[in-house]
């Protein structure tokens, strides 16, 4: 979602839609004005989005001569009198139209309307994938889509989306011989190259076909290449007290330069902590769009760097700053300081990193399945899961997507494959129904994850809620999961903590509770919970929780026939507390407690 979103509207059925969505969002706001009109052009010049409830035809005219750059404008998503349709006008996927639109059809039950031809067939943006791209877009963009053979040159394996097969990905190591470690020359003042500024340009067409290219280098563009600048470049920064900004971004851009490093995938600028609040090396940052990272003078000095100075540990406490803060996070060092009067300057390349989102389904209904949860499973390359489970989204998957399904039983096969994929760099999704934390694949999976991976946890509904909410309230005070399954845990400690949350008087959401080889083990709870309890009270059984099939049976501690219940159960026990109102199981909230 944008940060801030103007609502227009003109009708009353258009204001009443838009308090829907402003009720929904904190951050989006109804514009007032003399007319429609003004309205619309405010909401245009002041937030970052703008949904419109007014006719399509209307709103391009109103804002026809308002339209400068896709890059910066506004998105705009129109809806109609009926609310019937979320049409994403400007903006497409850059602009974050696309996902407007099926965020306002979410909270309207308006169909979104996506005429992006990428976004329309399943396929990612090339200028969607949040780093800066130069070249022929649109030409290579269009070339996907017609299903044009296109190579995909990359300098490591970075976690890109899911491509079609007819995208054929090439991994070409860079060189990495370091230049000679000679200083700049001082000179006045400089301005940076911006970030996602243009590279090189060639002449010609390229005679290799169409391409894209992931790198961090400068390189020849021509009418059928696109390059991708990935985050991989950190710039360790030393100075003096008080250097000039223009200083620090001349050295800067030299170094860069001279190295053929394209300052576009600058990730960020590192240094010492002392130089938190140098201004001269934030607004370096800033000119870069990039973050300043700083760290303790004793991080600095346990990196290894090939050219330490005594000098400079009498001064900071580190023989080095600019080289040791470029490698503190690992990677390989492409330019040794470099210096000018006041500043030096180095300059480390960071392997990529691979992406582990954890994702949790829910409990099977599709609208029960978060909007993130989508999105994670549309930004992966490789999906990993339950063969059923992935049954359930496999329509939600891209083109190119490889998918890695196994059978029940296999849970740590499944975690080390995801981690495997990942590490190897790849943007990976472990799917499990319900939450991935619970009872589900992100433990096995943390447990084998390193520090070399980033990890996304994506929370789902759980069969416990979605039970929950089946029943009526069971779950309003203080409650406890527990899995009477032993195929993990003797049932020893099962029947501790069993016993354990009847003394306590927790309400018990039982998962696993009954199976064809595990028939006795829910009846030994429930006659625990009994020894606590009033006969008189509610247990819930819900199977196949938002899923066909799906079936509500209330009962008590002293009717509940176990033979109900099978795996596709969740048996919920309520507290002393817990009556049925209405038919409902209600647990109050308050410590009202009955005599």
């Amino acid at each position: 979602m944008p940060r801030h979103v103007g609502l227009v509207a003109a009708t009353a059925a258009g204001r009443g839609h838009a308090h829907r969505l402003a009720a929904a969002w904190p951050h989006a706001r109804l514009v007032a004005a003399e007319n429609v009109a003004d309205a619309l052009r405010a909401a245009w010049r002041e937030y970052d989005a703008v949904v419109a409830f007014l006719a399509t035809g209307a709103v391009v005219r109103i804002l026809a001569p308002l339209l400068a750059d896709k890059r910066t404008d506004p998105a705009v998503v129109v809806v109609d009198e009926a609310a019937r349709h979320a049409v994403a006008l400007l903006g497409g996927h850059a602009g974050g139209a696309n996902a407007l639109a099926a965020e306002v059809g979410a909270l309207l039950d308006a169909r979104p309307v996506v005429t992006t031809a990428t976004d329309a067939v399943g396929l990612p943006g090339l200028d969607t994938l949040g780093w800066p791209v130069e070249g022929a877009v649109a030409a290579v963009s269009r070339a996907i889509l017609d299903g044009e053979p296109v190579r995909l040159v990359a300098d490591a394996t970075w976690p890109l989306p899911a491509l079609p097969e007819h995208v054929r990905v090439e991994i070409a190591p860079p060189p990495t011989t370091i230049p000679d470690a000679t200083p700049a020359p001082t000179g006045g003042p400089a301005t940076p190259t911006p970030a996602g500024g243009a590279a090189t340009a060639g002449t010609g067409r390229s005679a290799e076909g169409w391409r894209i290219l992931v790198t961090d280098r400068v390189v020849p563009l021509d009418g059928r290449t696109v390059v991708l600048r990935p985050p991989s470049l950190v710039a360790g920064i030393g100075s003096s007290r008080g250097v000039p900004a223009a200083e620090v971004t001349g050295l800067l851009r030299r170094a860069l330069a001279d190295a053929g490093l394209s300052p576009a995938s600058l990730r960020c600028l590192a240094s010492v902590d002392l130089k938190a609040d140098e201004a001269g090396i934030r607004a370096t940052a800033d000119a870069y769009g990039v973050p300043l990272e700083t760290w303790p003078a004793a991080d600095l000095a346990a990196v290894d760097v090939p050219h330490p100075s005594e000098v400079v540990r009498a001064a900071v406490g580190t023989p080095s700053v600019a080289e040791a803060a470029a490698l503190r996070g690992g990677g390989a060092l492409l330019v040794p300081k470099t210096a000018s009067a006041m500043a030096t300057v180095a300059v480390a390349r960071r392997a990529p990193r691979g992406r582990l989102a954890l994702v949790g389904l829910g409990p099977g209904a599709a609208d029960l399945r978060t909007p993130r949860a989508v999105a994670e499973l549309r930004r992966a390359a490789v999906v990993v899961g339950l063969d059923q489970y992935l049954d359930q989204v496999r329509d939600l998957l891209r083109p190119g997507t490889r998918v890695l399904a196994s059978g029940l039983g296999a849970e740590e096969a499944r975690a080390r494959a995801a981690v495997a994929e990942a590490t190897a760099g790849h943007a990976v999704a472990l799917v499990g129904s319900g939450d991935a934390g619970v009872y589900a694949m992100a433990s096995p999976a943390l447990e084998y994850a390193d520090d070399r991976i980033d990890v996304i946890g994506v929370p789902g509904v759980t069969a416990g809620l979605a039970a929950s909410a089946l029943l009526g309230a069971p779950l309003g005070h203080d409650h406890v999961y527990l899995s009477l399954s032993d195929l993990h845990t003797p049932w020893e400690v099962i029947a501790c903590r069993i016993a354990a949350a009847a003394e306590g008087d927790l309400v018990a959401l039982l998962y696993n509770p009954r199976s064809r080889t595990r028939d006795w083990q829910l009846g030994a709870a429930l006659e625990t919970f009994a020894a606590h309890r009033p006969p008189d009270t509610p247990v819930g059984v819900v199977r196949n929780a938002s899923r066909p099939g799906e079936r509500v049976h209330l009962a008590t501690l002293a009717t509940l026939d176990p033979a109900l219940v099978d795996m596709y159960s969740v048996v919920v026990v309520g507290s002393s507390q817990t009556r049925v109102v209405a038919g409902r199981m209600v647990t109050p909230r308050g410590y009202r407690w009955r005599s």
